[in-house]
């Protein structure tokens, strides 16, 4: 049996639409930038190392990442050879100055012979990351998630037209003695389905809360 909470609203949070790329020169430095949308740590050293294979004789390859809820997200930053604080840390800053999450930026540096000093590579790195930050579409990212549930045959077409009424998807289904059913929803949505699951004494097999 599963008792039902009533939990706080959970919020969604901006997103990166798609990727974006964008390239400066400044004091005759050459800035190549990535932006890419990931969900996970391994997914960022990814598109990193890509990065690196791609312009293997740049002189940097400096990035941050923020992933999750901004509220508790999981964060990184490197500056790669570049003076301490020069370069991961500004390009993080505008990162969280634009309030988007589950976003890598790469900044890919090729030195143009002018050095440019503390306070310009910072405001260098900056720059670059706002090239693209500034200019990549914005969606919102809602949690979600998935239910197991064993459903009386008579009631599967029930579930179907509340996942239809709060656009939750149906995955995977299989016909036994009952119809088992994956149902990936809204959690905001989460309580409701847990109500209707408990009026119609459906059983929820992984309430995945």
């Amino acid at each position: 049996m599963f008792y039902l909470s009533r939990r706080p609203p959970i919020d969604g949070y901006p997103v990166p639409a798609s990727p974006i790329d964008r390239e400066i020169i400044i004091n005759k430095s050459r800035f190549i930038t990535w932006l890419r949308p990931v969900s996970q740590r391994e997914e960022a050293m990814a598109f990193v190392d890509e990065a690196r294979q791609r312009y293997p004789d740049a002189s940097h390859h400096c990035y941050a990442y923020l992933l999750g809820n901004p509220a508790s997200a999981q964060a990184a930053m490197n500056d790669d050879g570049e003076p301490s604080g020069t370069a991961g840390k500004p390009i993080f800053n505008v990162i969280q100055h634009k309030g988007m999450s589950d976003v890598l930026v790469v900044v890919i540096r090729y030195f143009g012979g002018v050095k440019l000093g503390a306070g310009g590579l910072v405001r260098a790195y900056a720059a670059a990351a706002e090239s693209v930050l500034s200019a990549v579409e914005r969606v919102e990212h809602t949690p979600q998630t998935s239910l197991r549930l064993d459903v009386p045959f008579a009631l599967e077409q029930r579930v179907r037209l509340w996942a239809e009424q709060h656009a939750a998807q149906i995955g995977e289904v299989s016909y036994g003695q009952h119809v088992s059913m994956e149902v990936l929803c809204q959690t905001a949505d989460c309580d409701d389905l847990l109500e209707l699951c408990a009026a119609e004494q459906i059983t929820v097999v992984r309430p995945g809360l």
